[in-house]
């Protein structure tokens, strides 16, 4: 508290400033002739007799309260300040900015789903941002009977009915209970409208809410990671295959032992395989191109009957069962094949 010439004077203002504190109130004292009002930037001061609102200043700066506030105060404007009297009321400080604050479930959420009987177990962290948006139910259902206010009183009147507004939004916004992420921003959303309801009733508004993550049990975080690879790289034969080649390139598996060995084995046999259904895809294309380019010709004479001489039928120049070349033998010289 400072003083000015008169021993009786004092300084109206916000002594003991917290950024995390919402309001503060000096009370239980006196304002006497001469007195100063200081309201510093982010701050409003609100003054109070018996409870009620006399007046809201919102300036910055400092004041003479006997000549630019008391004028404007709605019941006291008629008070007269006497040489050793003074008048006893209570100013509300205000913090006007808007606080931002993490948050997190204390424990699992359990969100029904067909999936798990006994519900899907969830954590979520994220924050919130708000502000102070009625002075007067502020002052009615908290500040009338608390010297200060906190953000940790808020979070912990928020994260109260939070895992409740968790389980309502997810089961309503979350279409793929595996993926909540994707759905992260129309929870949110759902969770700020209703979370701002309840905490309208003390005067304060939820400006903002947000999901940073949805956490999942370390066994069902493993399953989708492991499901989410399998789609991606298309089937389960393909995974293997890739999976050999990266513990090939990364020295996991190494030369010399039985387990390089089946590696390279398994390696050079899809391969092969590969090849064969490739090279019999591309026989039978072009069979069926010969076959469709004999069929437009009708100067062509027809095939020959059943036990006639297939002399002149045109053999293949590929067997289409092993791929060996032919060299135009009615009969693969490679796995015996039937070529005409």
């Amino acid at each position: 508290m400072g003083f000015f010439k008169n021993q009786f004077s004092n300084v109206v203002e916000w002594e003991e400033f917290r950024d995390d504190m919402i309001f503060w109130k000096w009370s239980n004292r006196e304002i006497k002739k001469g007195s100063k009002l200081i309201i510093r930037s982010g701050q409003d001061a609100i003054f109070l007799n018996n409870g009620k609102v006399e007046g809201i200043f919102e300036d910055e700066g400092s004041f003479n309260i006997d000549s630019e506030i008391i004028p404007f105060l709605s019941t006291l404007k008629g008070f007269k300040f006497g040489f050793n009297s003074g008048m006893r009321v209570e100013v509300l400080f205000v913090n006007t900015k808007e606080f931002t604050v993490r948050w997190g479930t204390q424990s699992p959420v359990l969100i029904p789903t067909p999936q798990l009987p006994g519900g899907m177990p969830i954590r979520a962290n994220g924050t919130f941002n708000f502000k102070v948006s009625d002075y007067v139910t502020l002052i009615d259902k908290i500040a009338g009977i608390k010297q200060s206010y906190l953000v940790e009183d808020v979070k912990i009147r928020m994260t109260s009915v939070l895992d409740q507004l968790l389980m309502k939004w997810i089961s309503r916004e979350g279409k793929d209970m595996f993926n909540l992420q994707a759905n992260a921003s129309e929870i949110a959303k759902g969770i700020q409208e209703d979370l701002d309801m309840q905490m309208m009733d003390i005067g304060i508004g939820i400006t903002g809410f947000q999901v940073m993550s949805f956490n999942y049990p370390q066994e069902i975080q493993d399953m989708i990671t492991k499901t989410a690879s399998h789609e991606m790289i298309g089937n389960l034969q393909k995974y293997q295959q890739v999976s050999m080649t990266d513990g090939i390139a990364s020295g996991k598996v190494k030369g010399g032992g039985a387990a390089s060995d089946m590696a390279g084995m398994m390696m050079g046999m899809n391969m092969a395989n590969e090849m064969m259904k490739n090279m019999n895809q591309n026989q039978g294309q072009n069979q069926n191109n010969n076959n469709n380019s004999s069929g437009q010709n009708t100067d062509q004479p027809s095939a020959p009957k059943e036990g006639s001489s297939s002399e002149g039928a045109k053999k293949p120049n590929f067997c289409p069962n092993c791929g060996a070349k032919n060299e135009g033998a009615n009969f693969c010289p490679n796995c015996g094949q039937k070529l005409v």
